[in-house]
């Protein structure tokens, strides 16, 4: 299935990958644009890049640990920030225990469903919403491709904002941080990719598992704790339904508990 390729980059001063993921086709139309939000960590923003920010941005869901955040408070005038750690150790620990970014994103939908649940749920409450972790890949990476796979965005697409991840990553910064990890955990396989690779065929496994193992993202969602009503506010939140065009994306999945 063909899909289009949105640009969606929006230069913030101070924060990696900050980017709209609106435009994105679904079998009624679009992912809104304006709603949705992804990025790093707003550590290092700027007055003009807070500024950027608050224009934009009315939540924000932080996916980082404590261990992350403690010299790292976000604060700005008009939006209100929810934590919800998906380490709930230290991430040192997949470097040291040598998973691969597939057995993460299996252990995040595992181990994290109850926050992963809650910020699909802040979503759907439709206010703007930035979702950040530290490198905006991972854990911001499995909760975008969660919330758009339950309204039926085109998988491909989907797939391809996964990867836009790395894309915005300065080539010389991966190649140092790569270098730099390896170094440091010379027994892992892994480490070099980790923290700076998105490669498409990692979330389009970790995608068709979750089918195979719940139906559908939606189902996944329902099964951990989101209402049918709530499913119903998240799509009314990021699709804008729009005429068929000569476009025929994957069809909305049915939740199965909705059927009657």
């Amino acid at each position: 299935m063909e899909h289009e390729t949105v640009d969606s980059a929006i230069g913030v001063d101070g924060v990696p990958g900050f980017r709209d993921v609106g435009g994105i086709r679904t079998i009624e139309g679009v992912i809104r644009s304006g709603r949705l939000f992804r990025s790093g960590h707003l550590a290092a923003l700027s007055a003009r890049g807070a500024d950027a920010v608050q224009a934009r941005i009315r939540r924000i869901v932080d996916l980082r640990s404590d261990e992350e955040t403690v010299e790292d408070v976000t604060d700005l005038d008009g939006v209100a920030v929810t934590r919800l750690p998906l380490y709930l150790g230290s991430a040192r620990s997949f470097f040291l225990e040598d998973y691969s970014l597939g057995e993460i994103y299996t252990h995040l939908l595992a181990e994290s469903s109850t926050q992963l649940v809650e910020a699909v749920r802040i979503i759907a409450a439709g206010e703007p919403t930035l979702v950040h972790c530290t490198a905006g890949k991972d854990r911001t990476g499995v909760a975008i491709a969660l919330a758009l796979a339950a309204v039926g965005a085109d998988r491909d697409a989907v797939v391809a904002d996964y990867t836009r991840t790395a894309e915005l990553i300065p080539a010389d910064h991966r190649k140092a941080t790569s270098e730099r990890l390896a170094k440091k955990y010379p027994e892992s396989q892994h480490a070099w990719m980790l923290a700076t690779e998105a490669p498409a065929e990692v979330m389009r496994e970790t995608l068709t598992v979750l089918d195979a193992q719940w139906g559908s993202a939606a189902d996944y969602l329902l099964a951990h704790g989101l209402t049918p009503g709530e499913l119903a506010d998240l799509h009314d939140a990021l699709v804008d339904a729009q005429p068929a065009t000569a476009h025929h994306p994957a069809p909305r999945p049915v939740p199965q508990g909705d059927a009657s």
